[in-house]
């Protein structure tokens, strides 16, 4: 599966993200995706949290975050963050893929800026979809990558079908996959 990278390399790409989201707020992002409050996020990658931090302040108290990432600082980093916030609506969970979440119990899913990085981008959509409720959204940005890349990369699998595109991400529902009923929360 994929590794982190160096901790030297992970600050930088955290120090960078500092000064991005200074220019553009994650927030304005995510008013592309329908975030309610009592939502259940999962950020996956969510490397130093700008997203994660976000939703959790939109998702308020009845809702949950939960923040997926590799690399052990993201995740050193993001609970830091969320606890000088007050959030305690936020979750960090360490893994290279599996979400150890139930079965459709995630609203929205965030794949941010990670896209062009995985090396089994099959595996963790798979995951996605698992985790991901019937009418559940996976919202796609990344910079890195045309936007046929991401079309294909997303609904080649035919587990995804695009819903829309904004001005920064992409949103796709489950497609042609077996779909289920609610889960309880």
């Amino acid at each position: 599966m994929d590794k982190p990278v160096s901790d030297a390399n992970f600050r930088l790409m955290a120090l960078g993200f500092k000064f991005r989201d200074r220019s553009l707020q994650r927030r304005k992002v995510l008013e592309e995706v329908d975030i309610k409050p009592g939502s259940y996020i999962l950020d996956y990658g969510c490397g130093p949290g700008s997203y994660s931090l976000a939703a959790a302040e939109m998702v308020g108290k009845s809702g949950k975050v939960y923040a997926l990432d590799i690399h052990p600082l993201a995740i050193e980093m993001v609970r830091d963050k969320a606890s000088r916030k007050g959030l305690a609506n936020l979750v960090a969970i360490h893994s290279d893929c599996a979400t150890g979440l139930p079965d459709e119990s995630i609203d929205v899913a965030f794949l941010y800026d990670i896209f062009h990085e995985l090396s089994s981008p099959d595996k963790i959509l798979a995951e996605l979809h698992r985790v991901l409720r019937p009418d559940g959204v996976l919202s796609v940005n990344d910079h890195h990558l045309a936007e046929p890349e991401i079309l294909a990369g997303v609904t080649g699998t035919g587990l995804f079908r695009l819903l829309g595109k904004g001005k920064w991400v992409y949103n796709f529902t489950k497609g042609g996959a077996k779909g289920g009923h609610d889960a309880e929360r």
